[in-house]
């Protein structure tokens, strides 16, 4: 599959998507201000960084696809399973500084326009969902915790129309690099899904998971068309010269940005 997003400065965007009305990238690391590491585009303000950095990103990036940060809206996310809808009423949330709204929420969809849903990433997966038809957009951050807990499934119980008007972008994420043990292993061969298809055992406890794959198979078997589902080849952990990776870098980096308006 010919990869589906092209480079722009700071961030990478969906031709798909922007083909269809909807706005859908996932921001870069090279050229920013941050020094978490040395000129970072980093887009998280949980982590050790000055906040007029983050807030210079944002402007940019605002500037950039015609999203005033008003209009964005960013949950506090935590690996959990948590979907909610939000409204041009949430509009602002999280954006200037970090509050207690939306707490707990690794997954947002909505039916407004004028407003773009945003979460920070750095090897999880970030999953999209969109339908121009119906006015939908949606946006989940799906980690391994988030992909055995089904959260992508999760946001389609929250859909009232058909699925085959659903369109799914399975954004950059790490690679099967990423490692786990036979606990979590255990885990996803619980899944309704052939984890054998995505996990590849390496030694003694030690297993490589595709997770962009596995949140795919679950996404078809839920019922979503296997065409109308686009897993990018990006990696976060293969891709240093454009991404952040949580678990290359040891935990000492900055985020990527997921974003998707209508």
């Amino acid at each position: 599959m010919p990869e589906n997003f092209s480079k722009q400065p700071h961030y990478l965007e969906h031709t798909g998507a922007k083909s269809e009305g909807i706005t859908l990238g996932f921001t870069t690391r090279e050229g920013g201000q941050s020094p978490y590491p040395e000129n970072a585009f980093n887009m998280a303000l949980y982590i050790d960084d000055a906040a007029e950095n983050v807030h210079a990103h944002q402007r940019i990036i605002a500037d950039a696809i015609g999203y005033d940060r008003k209009q964005w809206i960013f949950p506090i996310q935590t690996h959990g399973t948590n979907v909610v809808e939000v409204t041009t009423d949430d509009a602002n949330t999280n954006i200037d500084t970090l509050t207690d709204a939306l707490h707990g929420v690794d997954g947002m969809y909505s039916y407004d326009s004028d407003v773009l849903l945003t979460m920070c990433y750095a090897d999880c997966v970030p999953v999209y969902f969109y339908s121009p038809k119906h006015h939908f957009i949606a946006l989940a951050h799906a980690g391994w915790k988030g992909t055995v807990g089904r959260i992508s499934e999760e946001i389609l119980e929250h859909i009232i129309f058909d699925l085959k008007d659903l369109q799914v972008v399975i954004g950059p994420a790490t690679s099967n690099s990423y490692e786990i043990n036979d606990d979590i292993k255990a885990q996803f061969e619980a899944l309704p899904v052939d984890a054998s298809t995505f996990i590849d055992t390496r030694g003694e406890d030690r297993h490589g998971i595709d997770l962009k794959e596995a949140n795919r198979q679950l996404l078809i078997r839920a019922g979503v068309p296997s065409e109308n589902i686009d897993v990018t080849d990006y990696a976060t952990s293969e891709n240093l010269d454009l991404f952040f990776s949580y678990r290359v870098e040891k935990s000492k980096t900055g985020r990527m940005l997921a974003f998707i308006g209508q």
